[in-house]
């Protein structure tokens, strides 16, 4: 079937899904930005997750903001409060184990098509509906973001190939999210044919059988991973949620605050994702932070901007009206708090990447476990700040919370840069919710400021280029 060697068995299966379904598409630590879009990636430590409800809370004075000293300032009086917790000598690094055979080969190859990954992933997608037609109704009309994360899985699995416990988590977890389009194992045969193809067609300078025959060996396996995820995960949750809007509060002009009622209970934790398909575009999937810590009523909220041409988010912030039904996959991402630390917390949102910030503060309120909780929220203008009155009527109910509003307009300074102001971190752990380039800087100042990377969450920054759209 590989037009080669090798032949391509299709997995055991102990059936997962009914019709049919999607390839590879890596979920937003880290998505993923001005918010999040499909199925979450798990990543490794260090790597977190990201994408992105409430009601208006009563406006407080301005004051309450605490102004963003200028570069130079005394700091002393913006310290906060330590955690008490010391931290622990660095361990000495140990050189990591020499890369196998087939990883070898692996990351060979994807470093060969990575210069014309567009031509592969495009040539894998005319295999895969020319050799099997009736594959394509499974698939969104338009194909550009699916190409984008058929590469981005490939890249992440050559990345992690000899890292068993991070692959196997990634994979259960796209196995999981792909319930929701139908998939099941005998798809995954025609997926992995099609794919050998693609890669053997443009990596010929360095193919041989060895190559093959690992690519054989890994896609066999992987796919094995996702197919079990998918089979556990029926047992004990449906595909997709039904969720109909109960409310619609547009906060500005492109940025509106949903809140839906599931048609059955949704369990997720704070700081995570959900993906969301509309009425309006079939089998166009995006994610979005829950902007609320689980509700005792089981509402979930979420934030959504509108941004150019994004279908799904147009469509939520413009045209979704109490009544709608959206449909909604299984919760996703890794940017939730460890309860077993007593580490203060370091947020950094930036436009609606406040929503699972906001979540977060209200997870350690409910915990009651008062742990210091530093809140930096980033805008272009006052206007931006659309949620501030929410997060101020939680800092005055929450004497652990701090809430700095960082506005463009007024510090001409980023927000990334302004935590450098405040401090010192070293007792703190970093929680990053955003735009792509927040999130990428922001990575780098907390680690400037003494925060670990391990010690440092956020959905995928490539996950959430395209979140929200």
């Amino acid at each position: 079937m590989f037009e080669a060697r090798h032949t391509m068995d299709a997995p055991t299966t102990t059936s997962a899904g009914n019709e049919g379904g999607n390839w590879f598409t890596p979920p937003p630590s880290q998505p993923p930005v001005e918010p999040a879009a499909e199925p979450p990636v798990v990543p490794p430590a260090g790597w977190q997750e990201t994408p992105q409800g409430g009601r208006p809370a009563p406006t407080e004075p301005q004051e309450r903001i605490r102004p963003t000293p200028a570069p130079g300032r005394p700091q002393e009086a913006a310290q906060a409060p330590y955690s008490g917790q010391r931290v622990p000598p660095q361990r000495s690094v140990q050189a990591p184990p020499a890369a196998s055979p087939d990883a070898v080969r692996i990351r060979g190859t994807m470093a060969e098509v990575g210069p014309i990954a567009d031509k592969v992933t495009s040539y894998f997608y005319a295999l895969l509906f020319v050799r099997h037609p009736e594959l394509r109704s499974l698939f969104p009309a338009a194909m550009d973001t699916q190409r984008d994360r058929l590469l981005k899985a490939l890249l992440t699995a050559a990345e992690h190939i000899d890292n068993t416990p991070v692959l196997v988590e990634y994979l259960r977890n796209l196995g999981r999210g792909h319930r929701k389009y139908g998939t099941h194992a005998g798809h995954y045969p025609a997926v992995g044919e099609c794919l050998i193809g693609a890669l053997s067609k443009y990596a010929s300078a360095i193919w041989d059988p060895e190559t093959e025959a690992a690519w054989v060996r890994a896609y066999t396996t992987m796919s094995q991973v996702m197919i079990d995820a998918a089979a556990a995960d029926e047992l004990r949750a449906p595909a997709w949620w039904h969720a109909e809007v109960v409310a619609h509060d547009l906060r500005t002009a492109d940025v509106a605050v949903l809140t839906v009622r599931p048609d059955q209970p949704y369990p997720f934790l704070a700081g995570q994702y959900a993906s969301m398909e509309t009425p309006w575009w079939p089998r166009v999937w995006r994610h979005y932070s829950f902007a609320s810590a689980p509700r005792s009523d089981g509402l979930l909220t979420f934030h959504v901007k509108a941004v150019p041409a994004g279908w799904v988010s147009n469509a939520l912030v413009h045209r979704a009206r109490p009544g709608d039904i959206v449909r909604l996959g299984p919760p996703g991402g890794s940017m939730t708090v460890d309860h077993t630390r007593d580490n203060g917390l370091l947020c950094l949102g930036g436009g609606t990447g406040i929503a699972p910030i906001k979540a977060l503060v209200e997870d350690i309120a409910e915990r009651g476990s008062r742990r210091p909780v530093e809140l930096f929220y980033g805008a272009r203008t006052d206007h931006d700040l659309y949620d501030i009155d929410t997060l101020l009527r939680l800092q005055q109910n929450h004497p652990w919370l701090a809430v700095r509003a960082i506005v463009d307009q007024h510090a001409h300074l980023q927000l990334p840069d302004a935590i450098r102001a405040y401090g010192p971190w070293t007792e703190y752990d970093g929680y990053l919710s955003g735009p792509p380039g927040m999130i990428r800087n922001g990575v780098h100042a907390l680690r400037d400021v003494g925060i670990p990377g391990h010690r440092i969450r956020h959905d995928s920054v490539e996950e959430l280029v395209v979140v929200g759209d």
